[in-house]
């Protein structure tokens, strides 16, 4: 479930990061194509259903390219889920702190 949750949230980022960016009605083939790798490096995740978001996470499983678009993608679709998605946007922010405060312990 969380798994699914996940992708959900980043597909949206992305989605919303491409319509910005890229001149394309739907989503870019480039960022299809993340998506797909966001999404086979979830099912691949070793902790399965009991991971933190990727941004907590101390395994990085993306390679160096993938992992600076992703970069480059949350940091532009972040704020702006705010104003597009809010409710899903402060439950990923209450669910990163709750996570980040939990693996100090």
């Amino acid at each position: 479930m969380k798994l699914e949750k996940e992708q959900y949230i980043v597909d949206m980022m992305i989605d919303l990061y491409c319509k910005k960016n890229h001149n394309f009605k739907t989503t870019c083939p480039d960022c299809i194509h993340l998506k797909e790798y966001v999404h086979m490096r979830l099912l691949k995740c070793p902790f399965g259903d009991a991971k933190t978001f990727c941004s907590n996470c101390q395994i990085h499983c993306y390679q160096k390219e993938q992992q600076e678009k992703i970069k480059i993608i949350m940091r532009f679709s972040g704020p702006r889920m705010l104003l597009h998605h809010p409710i899903i946007a402060i439950r990923h922010l209450i669910e990163t702190k709750k996570e980040k405060r939990n693996g100090k312990k």
